[in-house]
């Protein structure tokens, strides 16, 4: 239930509020064209892809504005689905500019469809893959799409010099289980524990990696 954002983020607007109560019938709604979250976890949405989604404004709240930048801060989501992290991120930062990147059209047109319902002017998407995205953006944020190897090699050039924000300019990760060796090859790859900040047993495991590039 979208009360659950509510109670973690009570600052929220109502325009919000009623942004984030939306996302359910729309996604129930998209979700029997095109099966874009699994049967089980259309039913924990709140949980398990919009609060999962928001464990970012933990580690970081994009700024509105930043100098010598026209239009403030620049997020690119990279192999979005069905919007996630980037729809509920877009709510939460409506000054924030987000580029949602896919490389499966159908995946986009829901995206593109929630979007427009949900009245999101701060959103673009892009067909395609992140290696042929241009310009640059101060964060790339993603769910677990690959290792971090690769992502990084995706990414590495996409990322701003200069950085305006309390953490550096760079990647957020949300993914879940013991990423030790994984992350092994990035030193200054810092890790935080979601179960730290939400209280679902579904978060025991889930972190957000912040690796500087």
């Amino acid at each position: 239930m979208s009360q659950i954002i509510k109670e973690y983020f009570p600052h929220i607007t109502d325009r919000q509020q009623e942004q984030f109560a939306q996302l359910e019938g729309l996604y129930r709604e998209w979700n029997a064209q095109i099966n874009v979250i699994s049967r089980k976890d259309i039913d924990e949405l709140y949980t398990r892809h919009v609060l999962h989604s928001l464990g970012i404004v933990s580690v970081v709240r994009f700024r509105e504005s930043l100098p010598n930048t026209p239009g403030g801060t620049r997020v690119m989501d990279v192999g979005t689905g069905g919007g996630f992290p980037g729809i509920p991120l877009a709510i939460m930062f409506p000054k924030t500019k987000f580029h949602l990147v896919d490389s499966i059209a159908k995946k986009l047109k829901v995206v593109d469809a929630v979007v427009e319902a949900l009245g999101l002017e701060n959103v673009t998407t892009e067909h395609g893959r992140a290696e042929k995205v241009k310009g640059r953006f101060d964060f790339i944020v993603s769910r677990a799409v690959t290792n971090m190897t690769d992502f990084v090699s995706w990414t590495r050039n996409k990322v701003r010099k200069d950085s305006y924000h309390e953490i550096e300019n760079g990647i957020l990760y949300l993914k879940g289980g013991d990423l030790t060796e994984e992350l092994k090859p990035f030193k200054h790859a810092d890790i935080y524990e979601l179960d730290q900040v939400f209280e679902d047993p579904f978060f025991e495991t889930k972190k957000v990696v912040h690796l500087p590039l």
